[in-house]
C-alpha cells in the first residue's frame, strides 16, 4: 500500500469516487456528531466530591487482593549473594489463577509444594536459563516495571517433557516483587496467526476517524511500522480506481444498509488483493452505525492460483474443443473408409468380420485401416494397416494408404508387387509417414490365400481349435512400409480348408509395456485358443463377429495405449 494517497492527476472519474466515498463519511460522521450532541448531556456526570470520606477499613489481605488479579501472578522476594548480586527470587505467595494454571499444565507432586515459601529457580531450574533473572536485574535496579513478549521454559514430567510459554510482565511492589504472566502468549500467537494467513484487521470510529488496528496491521498492508494507521479514506485513495465502486459499495452498505458485507481491493503501487470483510458497530441495537470493523485478508496467491487455474481451464477447454473437432472429423473420414462386412463375400465361399478399438487417449483417432474387397478378376482382396502415430496425420496416411491399394489391386498385380507400389506411396509422403501392413489375395478356386507382410505381426491361423502363427516369408518379413523405396517383398502361400479362420490384427491389441514382440503373439494365442474352448466360433456372419468380439474383450484393457484391430476371415465352402 503506497503513502502517497493522492488520486492520479486527471482522473476525472477516480476523482468524483473519491469524493462520493468522502460524501458518505462526512455524512456519516455528521450523524454521530449530532447523535452524540444530543444525547451527551442527558448522561451521568462525574461529580467530584467536596470532601473524601475516610476508608473504611484496609483491604482483608495481601492474598485476596492476589487472588483478584485476572491472570496467573506470583509474589516474590529477592535473594542478594556476595556483592549484593541478585541470584533468586523466593516465591512467598501465589494467586488462585496461577494454582490453576500449574495443576492444568502440570502432573500433581512434579514442583516443590507451594505450601511454603521457596527458591523460585528449586521449583523451575530451567527459569534460570530464560529472560527472567534479567528481568529481576532489571526491575531491581530501575524499580519500574519490565515485560518479556516470550518466555519458554521446560518442566520434566513422568508424561514427558512440557514446554510452557508465556509472556511474563515483573513489577516492583514494596521490597518485593510481583510476577505475573499471559499463558500462551495470546498476542505473539495472535500475530503469528495474522502473518502465517496473512490477514489484519482494524475497527475505524465514524465520529473521528480514529482506528484501532491490530497487532501487525500495518505489515500486512505493507506499511513501514512507523506509518500512521490509514483512515476509510485513505485506503480509499490509495486504491486502484477498479476497487473504488465496490469500496464505495461496502461503505454504503456498513454505514446506511447496516449490513455485514464484502469486497476486492487492489492497492496503487502493487500488485496485491485484499479482501476486506466488514460489519457495522452500533450504538444500540438496531441504531446509528457508530463504527466500521473490518478484516482484510490478503488473497493475492489465491488469485493468482485462480487466475493460473482458469487460464488452464481456458486452454484445456481450446483444446478439448480441438481434439473433439479433431475425433469428429476422424470418425467421418473413417466411417468412410472402414467397411461393414454382412453377406456380400459369401460368393467367394468366406465370411468376414472386424473389431475396431480406438485408443480413447486420442479422442477415437488413429491409424489401424482395414479391408475386404472383391476385385474384377474374381478373386478378394484382403487387408489390415496400422500408419503411424495419432490424431489426423495418421487417419490421413491410413486413407491415402488403404485407397491406393484398393485402386492398385485392379491391375491384377500379385500381393508382391501390390506392396512394393504401396511402400513407394508411403515413402512419397513424407519423411516420418510410416506403417506396417498385410496385404493378401485370396483365391476362390484354389481356396489359397497369398500374402506379404510389412513390418507387421504376421496372420494367425486358427484350425480345429488351435491358433498357430503363420510363417514368415522366405528371408523373414518385409521392411515397414515408407523406411526405404524399392523394397522388394515376398509372398507366402497360406492353403485354408473349410472352417479355417485366419486373424490379421494390429500391435495395439496385444502389446504391453515393456515392448516383447514373441510374448505379445503367445499372448494373442492363449487368448484365441480359450475363446475358441469356452465358446466355439457359431456358423454364420454373426457368429464369426461373435467370436473376434470376445477375443478383443479377453485381450482389451486400461493397459492399452494403442489403436487395437482385429479383422477375421473364414473360409465356408467345402
Amino acid at each position: 500500500m503506497p503513502e502517497d494517497h493522492s488520486p492520479p492527476p486527471g482522473d476525472a472519474r477516480t476523482r468524483l469516487e473519491l469524493r462520493a466515498i468522502q460524501a458518505l463519511l462526512d455524512a456519516q460522521r455528521r450523524r454521530v456528531t449530532a447523535y452524540a450532541e444530543r444525547y451527551g448531556p442527558a448522561l451521568p456526570a462525574w461529580q467530584v466530591p467536596e470532601e473524601v470520606p475516610a476508608a473504611a477499613s484496609l483491604p482483608p489481605s495481601f492474598q485476596e487482593m492476589l487472588d483478584a488479579l485476572p491472570m496467573p501472578a506470583l509474589l516474590l522476594s529477592p535473594v542478594f549473594g556476595e556483592q549484593g548480586k541478585l541470584k533468586d527470587a523466593v516465591c512467598l505467595a501465589l494467586n488462585a489463577e496461577a494454582r490453576a494454571y500449574g495443576t492444568s499444565r502440570m502432573p500433581e507432586g512434579v514442583t516443590v509444594p507451594w505450601d511454603r515459601p521457596g527458591s523460585l529457580y528449586a521449583r523451575f531450574p530451567s527459569l534460570a536459563g530464560t529472560a527472567i533473572p534479567e528481568l529481576l536485574v532489571d526491575v531491581h535496579r530501575r524499580r519500574t516495571p519490565q515485560r518479556s513478549d516470550t518466555v519458554e521454559w521446560l518442566v520434566t514430567t513422568h508424561a514427558g517433557p512440557v514446554r510452557v510459554n508465556a509472556e511474563v510482565r515483573i513489577a516492583p511492589c514494596g521490597e518485593h516483587f510481583l510476577l505475573t504472566w499471559e499463558p500462551g502468549s495470546r498476542l505473539r500467537m495472535a500475530a503469528a496467526a495474522q502473518q502465517l494467513m496473512r490477514t489484519c484487521w482494524a475497527e475505524w470510529n465514524l465520529g473521528d476517524d480514529g482506528i484501532q488496528p491490530s497487532r501487525r496491521f500495518r505489515q500486512v498492508l505493507g506499511l513501514a511500522e512507523a506509518a500512521p494507521a490509514p483512515s476509510l479514506f485513505d485506503l480509499a485513495a490509495a486504491a486502484t480506481p477498479d476497487s473504488l465502486p465496490f469500496l464505495y459499495q461496502l461503505l454504503y452498505d456498513v454505514i446506511l444498509r447496516k449490513r455485514t458485507t464484502e469486497c476486492e481491493l487492489r492497492f496503487r503501487g502493487g500488485a496485491r488483493v485484499f479482501r476486506m470483510v466488514a460489519e457495522p458497530v452500533r450504538i444500540t441495537a438496531g441504531g446509528l452505525t457508530w463504527a466500521l470493523r473490518a478484516v482484510l485478508i490478503d488473497v493475492t496467491t489465491d488469485r493468482r492460483r485462480r487466475e493460473a487455474a482458469q487460464r488452464a481451464e481456458r486452454a484445456a477447454r481450446r483444446e478439448r474443443e480441438r481434439a473433439e473437432a479433431v475425433a469428429e472429423v476422424a470418425a467421418v473420414l473413417r466411417d468412410a473408409v472402414l467397411p461393414h462386412f454382412q453377406d456380400e463375400l459369401d460368393t467367394f465361399g468366406v465370411e468376414a468380420a472386424a473389431v475396431y478399438r480406438p485408443d480413447a487417449r486420442e479422442a477415437g483417432v488413429g491409424g489401424d485401416w482395414y479391408k475386404a474387397r472383391s476385385l474384377p478378376d474374381g478373386r478378394l482382396l484382403v487387408a489390415l494397416g496400422d500408419a503411424r502415430g495419432h490424431g489426423l496425420s495418421a487417419v490421413t496416411l491410413m486413407a491415402k494408404l488403404r485407397y491406393a491399394l484398393a485402386g492398385l489391386a485392379y491391375t491384377a498385380a500379385t500381393v508382391e508387387q501390390l506392396t512394393r507400389w504401396l511402400n513407394e506411396v508411403a515413402c512419397a509422403d513424407a519423411s516420418e509417414s510410416t506403417a506396417t501392413a498385410i496385404v493378401a489375395r485370396y483365391h476362390p478356386d484354389r481356396a489359397l490365400l497369398r500374402w506379404t507382410c510389412a513390418g507387421h505381426p504376421r496372420p494367425v491361423l486358427l484350425r480345429d481349435g488351435r491358433a498357430t502363427q503363420l510363417p514368415a516369408p522366405a528371408g523373414g518379413p518385409g521392411l515397414t512400409l515408407g523406411v526405404l523405396p524399392g523394397t522388394p517383398y515376398t509372398a507366402v502361400e497360406t492353403p485354408l480348408e473349410p472352417g479355417d479362420i485366419v486373424l490379421m490384427y494390429s500391435d495395439g491389441l496385444t502389446e504391453r509395456r515393456p515392448a516383447d514382440p514373441d510374448r505379445d503373439t503367445r499372448r494373442f494365442l492363449a487368448a484365441v485358443e480359450n475363446c475358441c474352448r469356452a465358446t466355439a466360433p457359431r456358423p454364420g456372419h454373426a457368429g464369426l463377429q461373435e467370436c473376434v468380439e470376445q477375443i478383443v474383450a479377453r485381450l482389451d484393457g486400461p493397459h492399452r495405449t494403442d489403436d487395437a484391430t482385429l479383422l477375421a476371415l473364414r473360409r465356408t465352402g467345402g
